[in-house]
């Protein structure tokens, strides 16, 4: 099958490699027929991450199931399944609790003590190769395919966000606590951000600030029903409190991760996590989901190298906020965000700006990674009609 690969530092390519297999019996094999193009696939196409040369990219993935495991019990030939790109197994103390982002049966425990989470195509996330392709295994299936409505080709930019982006923003909100009526902040007018915006607008929150500096972005953001904030017209924190009687917003939502930069394109690790202390309000809430890593070997800056950040811990302590963070379990709430698809009551397909073969994704990669204007969500699709 043809797959993208992973070469090293802004090297990929569209090779010819093995087809995958059933491994176990509880596995099945899909036929992509959308995979997209995540902002945290950056981190390793910049060399970010310590991801090996030669795997497979790709963890928001679609298809239809072309081979079944004999263990297989509610997952068809013919189906067409979104597959979060958490890798769980359904029956390990987290599955169970419904953390299926982090999976102890699934889970790499090289990486580091204790870990738990897997995903497809990912740095540090274990073997599972990425979807990037014509054909992906996915393990443990009856827990990790979720099958989708008739209407799945049709709404295929719709339903293809259900494999993170979309559950991965309304997570955001959920890990900030936002409630009916409430104020929210987000940062980045990314894919994630602008999947918090929507989560945000379908949840009643009265007033949803995206904060960007891209303004085809930030006009995006506007259209889903946010006020842009544009951070090249001053301090974020300034501007928010000026549009909430002075307090700050009730609550805030990090989008963007360790590689976020200043108003003049300068990479500063912590000037998203600050910038939120102090945009969010005495005793307010953050959500925090844009990735970071344990360890980033090509950061400039010494602390980043090793996963930290200057905090301003004292301003969080003072102001009484409270902070979640991690990857999204995505099976919380796929199955939901489904249906919210199916009836029409959300459109996350809104985001696409490009709908590409496959052959085109290592263009595709360098236009997004370039921030180049128009290019905000790339789906591929790996197998013509």
């Amino acid at each position: 099958m043809k797959a993208l690969i992973f070469h090293g530092k802004k090297k990929v390519s569209v090779d010819n490699v093995p087809d995958p297999k059933i491994e176990k019996q509880t596995d099945v094999i899909i036929k992509l027929t959308t995979t997209n193009i995540c902002g945290s696939d950056l981190h390793m196409y910049e060399g970010r991450t310590d991801m090996k040369k030669g795997r497979i990219l790709g963890h928001e993935n679609m298809g239809e199931v072309v081979e079944v495991g004999a263990a297989v019990d509610t997952v068809k030939k013919g189906d067409h399944i979104s597959v979060p790109f958490n890798v769980g197994c359904g029956f390990c103390a987290n599955c169970e609790r419904g953390l299926s982002g982090f999976c102890l049966t699934c889970a790499d425990p090289t990486v580091m003590p204790g870990m738990a989470g897997a995903a497809y195509g990912f740095a540090d996330m274990g073997p599972y190769e990425g979807g990037q392709a014509q054909y992906m295994r996915v393990p443990y299936a009856d827990y990790n395919c979720l099958q989708l409505p008739p209407d799945a080709e049709e709404k295929h930019r719709d339903y293809t966000m259900l494999s993170d982006i979309f559950p991965t923003g309304w997570h955001s909100t959920r890990l900030a606590n936002l409630e009916p009526g409430q104020s929210i902040v987000i940062f980045g007018a990314g894919p994630v951000g602008l999947m918090a915006a929507m989560s945000a607008r379908i949840q009643g929150a009265s007033q949803i600030f995206v904060v960007d500096g891209k303004k085809d972005r930030l006009e995006l953001a506007r259209k889903i029903g946010a006020t842009p904030i544009d951070t090249m017209n001053g301090e974020v924190g300034d501007q928010i409190r000026e549009l909430t009687g002075g307090y700050g917003a009730d609550c805030g939502s990090e989008c963007i991760g360790y590689q976020c930069h200043n108003a003049k394109g300068k990479e500063v690790p912590n000037l998203v996590m600050n910038s939120l202390v102090d945009a969010v309000k005495a005793t307010g809430q953050i959500g925090v989901i844009g990735v970071f890593v344990p360890k980033d070997p090509d950061a400039s800056d010494d602390l980043a190298k090793k996963g930290q950040i200057a905090f301003d811990f004292g301003k969080f302590w003072f102001k009484g906020q409270k902070m979640g963070t991690g990857q999204c379990n995505v099976k919380t709430y796929n199955r939901r965000l489904r249906d919210l698809i199916h009836v029409g009551k959300a459109q996350p397909g809104i985001i696409v700006s490009h709908e590409l073969p496959l052959a085109q994704a290592p263009d595709a990669y360098q236009h997004f990674d370039d921030r180049d204007a128009g290019w905000t969500k790339v789906i591929l699709r790996p197998n013509p009609a």
